[in-house]
Formats: C-alpha cells, sequence, structure tokens
C-alpha cells in the first residue's frame, strides 16, 4: 500500500472515530443528565458547538461524514425491511404514516435551514 493511500486511510479512521466518539459522549450525557433527548440529537448539538465555536472545522471531519452520508441507505434498510411484517397496518393507515413522515421530515428540514441561517448570521457579526 502506497504512502498516500495509507495516509487516507488513516484520516479517515480518525475521523469516523471523533464522530464516534461525540456520539457516544452525546449519549453518556443524555444518560447522566436524564434528558428526554436521543444521545445522537446531544453529540449532533455538541457537532454544531464545535463548529460554531470554532474549535473544529467542517472540512476536517468532511472524508469521514461523507462516507457516512454516502452509506446512509445502509442504515435504513433493516426498518424497511420491518416494514415487510405490516402490510396490513399499512394498507389501514399508510396515508397517515406517510404524512406524518413527510410532515416531520419536512419540520426537520425547516428547523435545520433556520438554525443555520441563525448561526450564519451570529458569526457574520461576531467576526472581526
Amino acid at each position: 500500500m502506497n504512502r498516500a493511500r495509507f495516509r487516507h486511510l488513516f484520516r479517515l479512521c480518525l475521523e469516523l472515530i471523533a464522530l464516534l466518539g461525540l456520539y457516544a459522549i452525546g449519549c453518556q450525557l443524555a444518560t447522566w443528565l436524564h434528558w428526554p433527548l436521543p444521545g445522537g440529537v446531544v453529540g449532533l448539538g455538541l457537532l454544531l458547538v464545535a463548529f460554531a465555536s470554532g474549535w473544529l472545522k467542517p472540512a476536517t471531519l468532511q472524508l469521514g461524514a461523507g462516507l457516512l452520508m454516502a452509506e446512509m441507505l445502509l442504515f435504513f434498510i433493516p426498518a424497511l425491511m420491518s416494514l415487510l411484517d405490516y402490510g396490513a397496518l399499512l394498507r389501514s393507515d399508510g396515508w397517515r404514516i406517510l404524512l406524518v413522515i413527510g410532515s416531520s421530515t419536512l419540520l426537520v428540514m425547516l428547523a435545520t435551514a433556520l438554525t443555520v441561517e441563525a448561526v450564519c448570521r451570529w458569526r457574520a457579526r461576531h467576526e472581526p
């Protein structure tokens, strides 16, 4: 294996370990503080704080995040396969389930967009 390839693989592993570490810290915080939030959400909050404060640059985790985003479908296949067991439920209440999924997806996208916009405006005001 050549040196550049080894360096690339090493960086990828470090970035994935960092992302996993933020997730684990978020899970521990949520458990210790008895927050009604999933640990992944707390971990994403920690990542947002690290980015907004300048402790961490988004480009630092770009390789690992890109890999996770590219393989995101693999994380959802088990959930999709379990839907096959609930065909009767989907036939009777499928439209309600799709309505909830669609509206919650739109709300998450809206909340994300508003948060990113607020952070960008805040940084623009506070940068020299």
